[in-house]
């Protein structure tokens, strides 16, 4: 059955053309972050949400702000501060005296993409207004339920926990994001680049649309259908059980992690015009999806081991399945 739902290679073509397309205008604006781009799409049409955690002054809004431009979808900005409550996020009724009735006034979560600046500057409450809109794209205010229109994507930015001002995000949270990575800084040659770009206007600003929504959604049921090889779910799997049992964790993976390097693997590989997976599409995008969804034990940390490296560990020992395509 899984065969017969793989989808035609020239579907496949059609995500890989919609993500060049989407890539090639972003990239008018943004200098050299083409890697952290694809890994935005692979989220976006895997039906996941993006953490962008780096320090400040690096373009994780404007990244945000480009590829809502890029696509024709509705756009809503929410700058987050210690002061800003749940309903603000989501709304709330208010009573009109003309007609005697309370009248609902949805917040900024009722959109398309929403831009949460600096998350981690809201309260824990705020924070987790938006775990409704995220796990199951519907939010409930004053217990009616209400549907977000597709393709909903939550693109939050953070700056470290260790700056001054900041709610870290609970695991519970983290988990909810399908990828999370950094930016880092640019080099020497595309921060000159960026300041000639700058001379007389900011480039996000002059961006059109190259996609619609439609084609999103299209995109991300073509992604569902794309092959994955039972011995690479296998692979996949052993990946995320030796997780659970080293020796550098408190916790491993969940099956949400599983759920999420499946179907970021089929995003890689249609975005790579392929209607089936091969164990690089996984390598690609395992540090992202996997490196805030373990925890590391008190000793480790103190130790200087890092996710990222048991990660590798990890990856490195286990053999990598030969593919029949």
């Amino acid at each position: 059955m899984a065969v017969k739902a793989t989808p035609p290679a020239d579907q496949a073509a059609i995500v890989s053309d919609l993500a060049k397309r989407i890539i090639a205008n972003v990239e008018l604006a943004i200098v050299g972050k083409r890697k952290q781009l694809v890994l935005s799409l692979v989220t976006w049409l895997s039906g996941g949400h993006i953490l962008l955690e780096d320090v400040p002054g690096v373009a994780k809004t404007m990244l945000a702000r480009a590829l809502g431009r890029s696509v024709g979808c509705k756009f809503k900005r929410v700058q987050c501060t210690p002061d800003l409550l749940p309903t603000d996020v989501t709304g709330t009724s208010i009573f009109n005296q003309k007609t005697s009735e309370f009248e609902f006034r949805p917040g900024p979560v009722f959109t398309q993409i929403l831009l949460a600046d600096e998350i981690n500057r809201a309260t824990p409450r705020t924070q987790a207004s938006l775990l409704e809109a995220m796990a199951e794209t519907r939010v409930t205010v004053d217990g009616t339920t209400h549907t977000l229109d597709p393709p909903f994507i939550v693109i939050a930015t953070q700056n470290p926990v260790d700056h001054e001002g900041t709610f870290p995000l609970p695991e519970a949270q983290l988990d909810r994001f399908m990828m999370r990575f950094s930016l880092g800084y640019p080099t020497m040659e595309e921060e000159m680049r960026m300041l000639e770009m700058l001379q007389h206007q900011h480039p996000v600003d002059t961006l059109q649309p190259v996609a619609q929504a439609t084609e999103i959604v299209r995109a991300q049921q073509i992604v569902k259908k794309v092959r994955v090889d039972p011995k690479l779910r296998g692979y996949l799997l052993q990946i995320i059980s030796q997780t659970r049992s080293h020796e550098d964790l408190a916790l491993g993976g969940s099956p949400r992690a599983s759920i999420a390097l499946f179907r970021c693997a089929q995003a890689m590989a249609a975005i790579r015009g392929r209607n089936y997976v091969l164990p690089d599409d996984l390598k690609k995008i395992i540090e992202p999806v996997m490196n805030h969804r373990v925890i590391l034990r008190p000793e480790s940390r103190l130790r200087k081991v890092s996710t990222e490296s048991v990660i590798d560990e990890i990856v490195s020992e286990i053999a990598v399945p030969t593919i029949g395509t």
